[in-house]
């Protein structure tokens, strides 16, 4: 695969000069979903799926995109004097918004490159293609240009930045801190408020982490992911009203129910309740897998899907089949919904003698209910974002 991607890097942009190349996963949540910019707690781990970058450094300020997963829109050109975003650099956008958040920084960088991409994670899937290349693109200014006191933390932040202020998704956290911060066979248990982390290791023993692709496409920039976002923040502002804290992921469930009724509006009141509940069930999911107790860990993300579906209302049709054809299914765990909702993917636990009829039984009764196929990844953990040899 890297020999077919040196090859189209060479025939675009000719050949000589050092190229080289990178990797960042994307990410799968297992359960804290919508806490991240809450103040919660989330639990997501890298996966072996992600974005390849090859670069190549220039004498002049121009920078060359080109994507093979969109190799209709060729080489797209612009220069590092032109960081802003337009709604034709489509997905140029992204790695621009690393570079103008760089920038914003302090960090200045005095030459193009020349860079090709491809990935592996289905576009839309909500497995955080986004944040993959954000983190790809942050590794790759560090190495370049020799930022070597900007820490992979750093590069997660950098690359949340970039999301929320030139692409316009008000994304939390943890996206990005899973790409950079991955680890093999370990989720992250990561405390978005203060970004306090450990790495829980995840031993299934005779088990397997399946996701399944709806097919339906989901962007969170044009959904309903900041209005939730919003209605989450007055719902907090009113309940400071009533208690003293900085943000929902402060309040045990109790709490949440002695002072609920500062929420006027009950619409408001549902997401912060999820916000709450979705909190609190993270941190006994991520006990539970301390204590091998991975048939609680599997209850908790049933009510994990349950909670955004009814309280937070960012599942959907097709995403509630597969959740309810996979959690009637003897032999899986738990399943929810992963990522930002709004279509994307689930996320199920499954013992390993059952896998075959999962995605067997599964993707049949999907495509007669919804008329087109799910797409089934048996995954594993992977590291986080690094450079690669070639």
């Amino acid at each position: 695969m890297m020999t077919k991607l040196m090859e189209t890097f060479q025939k675009l942009y000719g050949e000589g000069g050092e190229i080289r190349a990178y990797f960042a996963p994307g990410r799968v949540n297992l359960i804290g979903e919508h806490t991240d910019y809450n103040g919660g707690h989330v639990f997501p781990c890298a996966l072996t799926l992600g974005t390849y970058g090859l670069v190549r450094e220039r004498k002049d300020r121009v920078l060359r995109f080109y994507s093979v997963n969109f190799e209709r829109l060729g080489v797209v050109e612009t220069s590092l004097d032109d960081l802003t975003p337009y709604k034709e650099a489509s997905w140029t956008n992204y790695p621009k918004g690393v570079m103008w958040a760089f920038e914003k920084r302090g960090y200045h960088m005095d030459h193009g490159l020349d860079m090709l991409i491809w990935g592996n994670i289905p576009n839309g899937s909500g497995l955080s293609s986004s944040a993959s290349l954000e983190v790809l693109t942050g590794i790759i200014l560090k190495d370049t240009y020799g930022f070597d006191q900007v820490s992979m933390v750093d590069i997660a932040l950098i690359g949340q930045d970039s999301e929320n202020n030139f692409n316009g998704c008000n994304c939390g956290i943890m996206d990005q801190f899973a790409s950079a911060m991955g680890k093999k066979d370990h989720a992250i248990f990561l405390d978005t408020n203060t970004l306090k982390y450990e790495y829980a290791p995840v031993i299934l023993e005779d088990a397997k982490i399946v996701i399944t692709n709806s097919k339906v496409k989901h962007s969170l920039v044009d959904s309903a992911y900041n209005d939730r976002r919003q209605e989450c923040e007055k719902a907090l502002e009113e309940l400071q009203q009533a208690v003293e804290i900085k943000t929902l992921g402060d309040l045990t469930e109790e709490e949440f129910e002695m002072h609920k009724s500062a929420i006027q509006d009950p619409v408001r009141q549902k997401r912060a309740k999820h916000a709450v509940y979705e909190n609190q069930r993270t941190i006994r999911a991520v006990e539970a897998l301390k204590n091998n107790d991975v048939e609680l860990f599997g209850k908790l993300m049933n009510a994990s899907h349950k909670s955004l579906r009814e309280d937070y209302e960012v599942s959907c049709e097709e995403i509630d089949i597969l959740v309810d054809l996979a959690q009637a299914m003897p032999g899986v765990l738990g399943s929810r919904i992963t990522g930002g909702g709004f279509g994307g993917c689930t996320v199920s636990i499954v013992k390993n003698d059952t896998v075959d009829e999962f995605i067997s039984s599964i993707g049949k009764a999907y495509q007669e209910k919804v008329g087109h196929e799910a797409e089934f990844y048996v995954v594993d953990i992977g590291d986080g974002a690094r450079k690669l040899e070639l």
